[in-house]
């Protein structure tokens, strides 16, 4: 059921996102593992474009958010209005409140702002004046941002990466891709004709059956090891966290099963690792993903894996 999904789902995103197989690939393991993506590029290489069309191949309620340094955090999760002749007040909720949730350009909202986000990322769920209202079921945070060096960002808080399943960089089309584009063979043109490939159940009976995928004792202490060499590592000043560890778990497991296996393998690990912890590490320069790649790898090179 998941390799099927998984398969329909690659389909739709690769008609849109033409020359980018990789990222497609990370985008739907991240889907699948429950996780949220963050798309991290220049602008106009189709961050905003992968995202809607992860949109569109669910089926689910869609929001869509412009972050700018203006953007309140009840913007985003909503607030309570008192209405004078009745003497109530309504909850009228925010854009929080959809399957799938893309704020795009994210690092241009304020640290204040990010934060609105963090409740609703790891617990699923947000609290506006003391009250507790739970979000949809699956909820799934794409977020687009742009290079730290241009102008008007903000830097994402460390707890804010930490909840981001995997980051993925699209990078410029190769030749024969933007030849497509020009042509009118994906982009735009291609979004508007996807159709769903899943419901909102569906989704959530997948990632249910990727968190089943078996993970034997030697492979959950190799994950354990690399966690550890991260930690270790001369060139770091703070290595992965228990809460990537179970995110990458989740990744390797999602990996598996869209190959069909029913257990955990170290390549199902190799396979997701640097998108998965490349951005939780930071360096002493801060975070820095090219930086913070070139380490996973070679921790993924030097851990021992474990035998069969």
């Amino acid at each position: 059921m998941v390799s099927d999904l998984a398969e329909g789902l690659t389909a739709n995103l690769g008609q849109a996102l033409r020359g980018k197989p990789e990222a497609v690939r990370l985008a739907v393991t991240a889907l699948l593992a429950g996780g949220h993506l963050l798309v991290e590029d220049v602008p106009g290489v189709g961050k905003t474009l992968l995202a809607k069309a992860l949109a569109r191949s669910l089926g689910g309620t869609f929001s869509r958010v412009q972050a700018n340094p203006d953007l309140l955090p009840s913007e985003l999760t909503g607030t309570n209005v008192f209405h004078p002749g009745d003497a109530v007040w309504e909850f009228r909720p925010g854009p929080v409140f959809a399957h799938v949730l893309l704020v795009d350009e994210v690092n241009r909202a304020t640290p204040r702002t990010q934060s609105a986000l963090l409740e609703a990322m790891e617990e699923r769920q947000v609290t506006v004046d003391g009250e507790t209202r739970a979000l949809p079921d699956p909820f799934f945070l794409v977020a687009t941002q742009n290079p730290f060096e241009h102008t008007g960002t903000f830097p994402l808080l460390e707890g804010h990466r930490d909840r981001f399943a995997m980051v993925v960089h699209l990078g410029h089309p190769d030749r024969d891709a933007e030849r497509e584009l020009l042509l009118g063979t994906g982009g735009i043109e291609a979004l508007d004709k996807l159709s769903p490939v899943t419901s909102p159940a569906g989704l959530a009976a997948a990632i249910a059956a990727v968190r089943q995928v078996h993970c034997a004792p030697s492979l959950a202490d190799y994950l354990i090891d690399l966690a550890a060499a991260t930690r270790d590592h001369p060139e770091v000043m703070t290595g992965a966290s228990p809460r990537a560890v179970l995110s990458l778990l989740d990744a390797s497991k999602a990996t598996a099963a869209i190959a069909g296996r029913a257990f955990v393998t170290p390549d199902d690990v190799k396979a997701v690792a640097v998108p998965a912890l490349a951005h939780r590490i930071i360096l002493p320069s801060g975070h820095d993903m090219a930086a913070g790649a070139e380490v996973v790898a070679d921790l993924l090179r030097r851990v021992p894996v474990p035998r069969p």
